[in-house]
Formats: C-alpha cells, structure tokens, sequence
C-alpha cells in the first residue's frame, strides 16, 4: 500500500530545519568557516573547482598544500603554470589547474586582485561556470543564488519526487531548489544541502530516519527515496588504444615531453606515444612515432587506464639508451627532457603516465 503524501510540502519550514541541522551537524572543511561567518572567496574558489568530480576526502591535501604555497589570489597569479600543474597532479582533470592560472590572472588583471561578488561577473571567468559561480557568490558573498552540485540536485530530487530521469530533470531540479533558497544565509543554506546529500542523503541506502527534513520528503512518504534521482542509461564507454615509449638512460633518467596545452592532459608531461586511436597500431606503424631510434623490448602485459569518455589500454615498449647520447640526436620530438627517477614525484604527471613508468619500470 502506497504511503500518504507528507503532511507538508518542502518549503520555508524545510529551510528552517535544514539550517538548525547544518549548525549543529555540519562538516569540519578547511576551506569552511562555519555558520554565519564570512568566508574568504579564494578558498571558495578553489576548493569548489577542486571538487568538480572529485570526493572531498581527495581533494583536501591538495587544497591544504596549494593555500600554503599560493594563500592569495594574486600569489597564484604570479606562479608559473608548470609549477601549478606539478601541485595539482594526481587530482585529475587537469583542464582545472589551467583555468585555475587562467582565473587567478583574469582576477588580478580585471579585477584589481578580488573576486567579483555577481554570478555575472563570476561568469566571465575561466573555468567557472554557473554552479561555481553561483557557490561563490552565495557562499563568499551571502547573495541569494542557488548552487546545485550532485549532492543538491539528489536531496532536490527526493524533497520534490521528481521522477523525470536526469540528466533530463537537471532543468526542473534548479528551478525547484530555488523556490528553497532563502534571502538570508544563502552561503550556509547551500552548504547545509551538500552536507545532507554527503552525510545523509546518501546515493545508496539513504538515512531516512535522520533526516532534519523527513517530513518534507516526498520521496520518503512514497517510499522513493532510495530510487530517486533517476537516471537514463548510459551509453558504453568506447576503448582506445596505442603504444607508448619509455626511454631510459643508463644513469635512470627517463625521457618525457610536454602535452599540448590545449585538449586532455594539456601542459602535463608525459610518457611519449602513439596516437590513441580506435584499434591497435601495428609495431611498424607505431615505430615512425617512437622518439628515439633505437632497439625497442615489449613489456610484457599492458596498461589499463579509464577516463570520464573512453578507456585507454596501451603497450608499453622500452629502450634504455647511453648516457653520452646526444638528446638533440636522439629525440624525434620537441618539448622532450630527461628527468631521473629520483625526481618523478615532483614533474607535473597524471596518474596514466605513472601507470606506464611503473609498468614499464617492473622489470627491474
């Protein structure tokens, strides 16, 4: 038998309650600065860019170790990408890091070193788009905007049974969660929905029975609540696949290159290789490619790495050359260096490269 609906709708009683919750219950952050208290938009900024697709457990040494480097806008502005990138690796997603130094420029340039408080002005930088800019301009500034991340648009779903699959309903569920945003305390309103949709209205096996708006729900009334938001089906991910090369030098340097700045990965290093195309490349084929001439050894095994649009599996071919080799005579390929492998941890590479190095490396 079918639940009655609650008694009453999501409304300024839900804000009310949401917001008692979040001052007694809510999340030690250290880009956060509790209830009712100003917050420093730098720290908003970047944590909020660091945590697009990324957990917050994740995120936390990363934003710890870039504050204490760069702790102001302008500092990060005056850093050299390459430097920022080597901070970031291991994050993902590495278009961030760049529009990050693109974003700390446009502030200082445009905006005298501060932070527009408007979703408009935040807008017109890089990088932000319209849920990190309305998180500033609610969280920083206390305007009344309404940032809907994963967190929100599930506890949204649920208050409201919307039962549209996403990413169809997306349009309906921001419309709903403003109808909630309050005038005042837009900044702590906002945070209170991520912690809900983090701590209690959780993707799986949500806590119903704790939460400060149960009576709100209607989901829980219909008993929905743990299959909402629904979701249309996802379509396969394709595989690409390709060879790459690693060079080493008898002395344990391994040869790397710089990515374009523009497209996946761009201004990271990388491991030299093949494109990444829909089949594998033959050894003929792949070796025009190779950055050095030189006797090659397969790897045995191959390396497998998953990105948000297809999965990439390569071959690992490797070479170790001498020491006295001239690198202009050697590498095919411009923006190559060698790094010894004592100093790897500190290179801006993404976690796909250090798959390769360490497979490639295995034998030793």
């Amino acid at each position: 038998m079918q639940k009655q609906l609650p008694l009453r709708p999501a409304g300024p009683e839900t804000v009310e309650a949401l917001l008692r919750w979040y001052e007694a219950e809510r999340r030690d952050l250290p880009w956060r600065y509790g209830p009712r208290k100003k917050a420093d938009p730098y720290r908003v900024w970047l944590s909020e860019i660091m945590l697009q697709q990324t957990t917050v457990k994740a995120v936390i040494p990363y934003f710890q170790k870039f504050v204490a480097r760069w702790p102001t806008v302008s500092a990060l502005a005056s850093a050299r990408l390459e430097e920022v990138l080597q901070y970031w690796a291991g994050l993902g997603y590495y278009s961030r890091a760049r529009n990050l130094k693109a974003c700390a420029d446009a502030v200082v340039r445009d905006f005298g070193g501060v932070f527009p408080r408007s979703e408009t002005d935040l807008l017109r930088l890089p990088g932000i788009g319209p849920y990190t800019a309305a998180a500033i301009s609610a969280i920083a500034f206390g305007e009344k905007a309404t940032p809907v991340d994963g967190n929100v648009e599930r506890v949204v779903s649920r208050l409201f049974a919307v039962q549209q699959p996403l990413p169809a309903a997306k349009s309906e569920i921001r419309n709903l969660a403003a109808t909630l945003t309050p005038a005042r305390r837009a900044g702590d309103f906002a945070q209170a929905m991520m912690d809900l949709g983090a701590e209690i209205c959780t993707p799986k096996n949500p806590s119903c029975l704790m939460c400060p708006v149960q009576q709100d729900c209607a989901a829980s009334a219909r008993g929905l609540a743990e299959v909402l938001p629904l979701k249309a089906q996802k379509l396969a991910r394709p595989s690409r696949y390709g060879i790459a090369f690693l060079v080493q030098r008898e002395d344990g340097a391994i040869l790397l290159r710089q990515r374009p700045e523009a497209g996946l990965l761009g201004g990271m290093l990388e491991v030299p290789s093949t494109h990444w195309g829909d089949a594998p490349p033959q050894k003929k084929e792949a070796l025009r490619a190779a950055p050095v001439t030189t006797s090659w050894v397969t790897v045995a095994g191959t390396v497998v790495h998953v990105f948000t649009h297809f999965r990439l599996e390569l071959v690992v071919y490797r070479a170790i050359v001498p020491v006295d080799a001239s690198f202009t005579l050697w590498a095919k390929q411009e923006h190559c260096r060698w790094v010894h492998r004592r100093d790897l941890h500190a290179q801006a590479l993404p976690s796909v490269m250090k798959k390769i190095i360490a497979h490639g490396l295995s034998t030793d």
